[in-house]
């Protein structure tokens, strides 16, 4: 049986040196001063090898435990290896079903070719801001309501209400976006409808007395600026739309 004395007291050689321990857990001291834990094994008849780590970052003890668990599932009629592939191949499919992972793809895809590349900015920024820190390891199609409801109280909490708004409607159409491409089965967004603080709009006064229209009028004849500008400032009083209806015609 090993010992942490011996193992701290081997020196490497030329050639690769094994430390055997117990139950087929042996160190292998390479010639380069390399420490690799390895477990010894048969399978279905065949000699196998696993890695266990590297010594000092995986201990005597952290190694043993480690072998116990690869035997418990030999006991079970598991090679550890391919257990080990099967659990790195679900951590890979979990990081790409991530939420950060499917919404980044939304945006590439989807959200960048409907809208300017100011919007498009603006929206992966609320994103990785205000959504990545608290959901984005998370898999998309394991997010429940009170979870992403939390994560909007964390943006109102700074009175950024409209950007908890503006953050949950991105997240709809990323979880939207999800169930389309077989990652998600529903959106939590609309059992959030009426959870949020509301929106506080505040209206402009219109300008009723004839004097200060009459003065409006006269700043937008005298406008110098661009002529695009210019020539929608003297529309809007005769067509009375809004600013964004006046900009798309």
């Amino acid at each position: 049986m090993l010992s942490d004395t011996q193992i701290r007291s081997a020196k490497p050689t030329s050639k690769a040196v094994r430390l055997y321990d117990e139950r087929g857990l042996y160190l292998e001291v390479t010639p380069s001063g390399g420490r690799w834990w390895r477990l010894k094994y048969r399978f279905d008849g065949r000699e196998k090898l696993l890695s266990m780590g590297t010594y000092p970052d995986t201990s005597l003890k952290a190694a043993r435990d480690k072998r116990d668990r690869a035997r418990e599932l030999l006991a079970q009629g598991v090679d550890p290896s391919d257990a080990r592939r099967a659990e790195r191949e679900s951590k890979s499919l979990e990081a790409v079903n991530s939420f950060e992972a499917v919404a980044r793809e939304w945006h590439a895809t989807v959200h960048v070719v409907k809208v300017s590349a100011g919007h498009a900015a603006r929206t992966l920024i609320r994103l990785e801001q205000d959504v990545f820190p608290w959901l984005g390891s998370q898999t998309i199609g394991e997010i429940k309501a009170p979870q992403l409801l939390q994560t909007m109280r964390r943006i109102e909490s700074r009175g950024a209400i409209e950007t908890a708004h503006r953050a949950l409607q991105a997240c709809g159409q990323v979880f939207r976006y999800a169930i389309a491409t077989g990652r998600a089965e529903r959106d939590p967004t609309p059992d959030l409808r009426g959870a949020l603080k509301p929106v506080l709009v505040q209206h402009m006064a219109a300008i009723t007395d004839p004097q200060r229209v009459g003065q409006l009028l006269r700043a937008i004849e005298d406008y110098k600026g661009m002529p695009i500008t210019r020539a929608a400032l003297q529309l809007a009083p005769l067509v009375f739309v809004r600013p964004g209806g006046l900009r798309k015609a």
